[in-house]
């Protein structure tokens, strides 16, 4: 890491700066922010609240990008709580244990990290879910939920709005692997249960799930329909999502379910071309199959 240090205790700064370099960071050591070069992007600053008439405030929104930690003699409004609502992180206070500031600093800066790797994450799920559109779907919130749909990625989209309503972590589980009943009785209900392939099990395998999931906040996604099931259902269908499951579709569905899903994409000629057909064809496959064109 870059790291800063305005002190005006040079024995301090020295000693500071010979630790930091020992960890194998590289240090800018300034007595005051006048000497500070611009030229360098800081991950962290070390700042003393011990130096006179120093606008603590200013040089804080100057590194509004970097971790501050303030290096403070005493702990006043001025040397430590003005600061920190101004945007500082921490304080340490002097003298200190050289390593009390760096787990400090490893700390935020691990926070930091996390906090970047969070907002990474979200954004792909925004950008992955950009193209469904549920606010048609009337999903109700009481769990355990059974989803019947056509496409799995709709479920996944509603399995995180639970999440982020809930405040609950997902867990994640397939039934189609053999050791999702001990992963559900392992459940304490401090995390959402999000179970895919509830289709490919038995009847006899779907009663014994049922009767574990009771009391558990749980949401279940299935590709067929599910009559038997004694809890919360609905169903989200999207005409214009691919089709995932076990089932081999018919021709005809297959036509549908491309024309539907491409032909806001391509024009007719190119779209029956993908397909093998003419576009004759393509119009008949419409008015056989009820598709309706879009404009």
């Amino acid at each position: 890491m870059n790291i800063l240090i305005i002190e005006n205790e040079v024995y301090l700064a020295q000693k500071v700066v010979s630790r930091l370099l020992d960890d194998g960071h590289s240090c800018v050591y300034a007595e005051g922010p006048n000497a500070v070069p611009d030229s360098i992007d800081f991950d962290t600053v070390l700042l003393s609240t011990s130096m006179p008439s120093l606008n603590y405030n200013e040089i804080i929104k100057k590194f509004e990008h970097s971790i501050v930690i303030l290096l403070v003699s005493y702990i006043s409004d001025e040397t430590v709580t003005d600061p920190i609502k101004a945007g500082a992180k921490d304080y340490i206070m002097k003298p200190f244990i050289m390593d009390e500031l760096l787990r400090k600093i490893y700390h935020f800066k691990d926070c930091r990290q996390l906090k970047q790797e969070l907002q990474t994450m979200r954004n792909y799920l925004d950008f992955i879910f950009r193209d469904i559109d549920l606010s048609e779907s009337n999903v109700v919130v009481e769990l355990p939920l059974l989803i019947e749909t056509n496409s799995q990625k709709c479920v996944d989209k509603i399995a995180f709005e639970f999440s982020y309503k809930l405040n609950l972590p997902i867990k994640f589980i397939s039934l189609a692997k053999d050791n999702w009943q001990k992963e559900i009785q392992a459940n304490k209900n401090k995390e959402l249960l999000y179970l895919t392939d509830y289709h490919t099990l038995k009847k006899s395998s779907k009663d014994n799930l049922n009767a574990l999931i009771e009391t558990k906040k749980c949401l279940i996604c299935s590709l067929e329909s599910e009559n038997e099931f004694p809890y919360n259902k609905t169903r989200v269908k999207k005409t214009d999502m691919v089709v995932i499951n076990d089932n081999i579709m018919t021709i005809n569905d297959y036509v549908k379910l491309m024309v539907v899903s491409f032909q806001g994409k391509y024009p007719d000629t190119e779209l029956s071309k993908k397909l093998g057909i003419s576009r004759k064809s393509l119009w008949e496959k419409r008015k056989k199959l009820n598709i309706e064109k879009k404009k």
